[in-house]
């Protein structure tokens, strides 16, 4: 019993320091009161004395601004463009070179005409072009050559043969460099051009004739020195006006 009524006597004495104390926060509870001396007037609490500092006040604005200016500054509109740069000059480059084989004539059926009269009066002069052998197919590379004796006007003036040698891989070649014959070609006895064969030296002369073994057919470009068997392969030539034309290979 004395518990019970303990403990009752306990709960009245909260409820009464409740009912004293409804809105003081707990903080402020068992805060002591300040004194109060008969004749002393208590100190006023000084204006803004809660309040931040005003050196802090300025100095958080500052900062405010400082940060504002640069965001202003980092996003702002790309600075007026420098003067543009003078157009550099342009380098023209040479149109590339023409491929030496288009420009090589190439004597077709409807169109055999490999060279004209005019650009062959010179003797020994002689001018590259095409054929395509009418057997095989292959397009015939072959050299014109203006012989010193015949007629212009007539196919006995000219000599035309295939560059291909009639037997092996080589490639004949017109030298009309007499020196060349000479030291390369060991041929001393040269007095106008000649078709070599650089491969075992052979010459061949395009103004001397010679019987082919076993058929007697008379072609041009007699052997004169070397181990090939037989002349170039002929190209035969017709004359019709002011045009020559390649006809037909060998």
């Amino acid at each position: 019993m004395r518990f019970e009524y303990a403990m009752r006597f306990q709960y009245k004495i909260s409820a009464k320091i409740k009912t004293l104390m409804p809105n003081q926060p707990p903080s402020d509870r068992f805060k002591a009161d300040m004194p109060q001396i008969p004749g002393v007037t208590a100190p006023l609490p000084r204006p803004g004395a809660n309040r931040p500092s005003l050196k802090l006040v300025i100095g958080l604005l500052a900062v405010l601004v400082v940060a504002f200016l640069g965001a202003r500054w980092a996003l702002r509109p790309g600075r007026v463009q420098s003067k543009s740069a003078e157009p550099q000059a342009q380098i023209e480059l040479p149109p590339p070179a023409p491929d030496p084989s288009t420009l090589i004539p190439r004597a077709t059926d409807a169109s055999p005409g490999v060279a004209t009269v005019e650009e062959m009066a010179k003797p020994w002069s002689s001018k590259r072009f095409f054929i395509r052998n009418a057997v095989s197919g292959v397009e015939v590379a072959g050299i014109l050559v203006r012989l010193p004796t015949g007629s212009p006007s007539r196919a006995s003036g000219y000599w035309a043969f295939s560059v291909d040698a009639p037997y092996g891989n080589c490639r004949l070649e017109y030298v009309a460099d007499l020196t060349r014959l000479r030291t390369e070609y060991g041929f001393a006895a040269a007095k106008h051009p000649m078709v070599g064969n650089p491969c075992n030296h052979t010459v061949f002369d395009p103004a001397k004739t010679t019987a082919l073994p076993g058929t007697g057919a008379i072609v041009g470009g007699a052997i004169v020195q070397g181990s090939d068997l037989r002349p170039p392969l002929s190209i035969e030539i017709r004359v019709r006006g002011k045009d020559i034309e390649a006809i037909r290979t060998e």
